[in-house]
């Protein structure tokens, strides 16, 4: 079993943002930390310590843009010597249908900036990924208008019990391993 985790939310900071789709990977880090003291860390990120069967997690929040999260994600890593292997990145993903998870090792960052950064600070794909399923926007909305906007009322209805299957799936990754988390999340 591994010394310690990282299960790093992607997002954007501030109020504006806290709400929207492109957040979502900081909803499950706040879920996931609501017992826990969240503090300033020399990375450039807000971080809490718990612990999944255990063993130590970090979870992290950066306190830069989407687009920025890979250097902050790297000086935690580096800081607790943490390697890709032990490290969870939970974002929003356009390519599933809202409110359906997927859980993964490497691939493509298929056009999300916040992956793109995170693989080109870490020298690959080699970390594992929380899909968090947004939809695609209906109609002619672009895309990164549409996952920068609150989430839909009848999405509201569904996110608390959409983000603890979030928060519960990065669980199950720690403790059980991603063969057991595919199958019980990736359906």
């Amino acid at each position: 079993m591994a010394d310690r985790w990282i299960i790093f939310g992607l997002g954007n900071p501030g109020d504006q943002y806290s709400s929207t789709r492109h957040n979502i990977g900081q909803m499950v880090i706040d879920y996931l930390g609501s017992n826990s003291k969240f503090s300033s860390h020399k990375s450039r990120c807000e971080i809490a310590d718990i612990r999944v069967a255990g063993v130590a997690v970090t979870l992290a929040k950066s306190k830069l843009y989407m687009n920025e999260s890979g250097a902050p994600l790297k000086a935690l890593a580096d800081f607790y010597k943490v390697t890709g292997s032990n490290i969870i990145v939970i974002h929003d993903e356009l390519d599933i249908a809202f409110n359906t998870i997927r859980v993964k090792l490497a691939g493509g960052d298929n056009g999300h900036n916040g992956l793109k950064d995170v693989t080109k600070h870490f020298a690959g794909p080699d970390y594992f990924r929380l899909r968090m399923g947004v939809g695609r926007p209906q109609g002619p909305q672009d895309p990164a208008d549409y996952v920068l906007k609150p989430f839909s009322q009848p999405e509201k209805k569904e996110l608390p019990d959409f983000i603890a299957r979030g928060a519960l799936a990065a669980e199950r990754l720690i403790e059980k391993g991603l063969d057991f988390a595919q199958q019980e999340f990736n359906q």
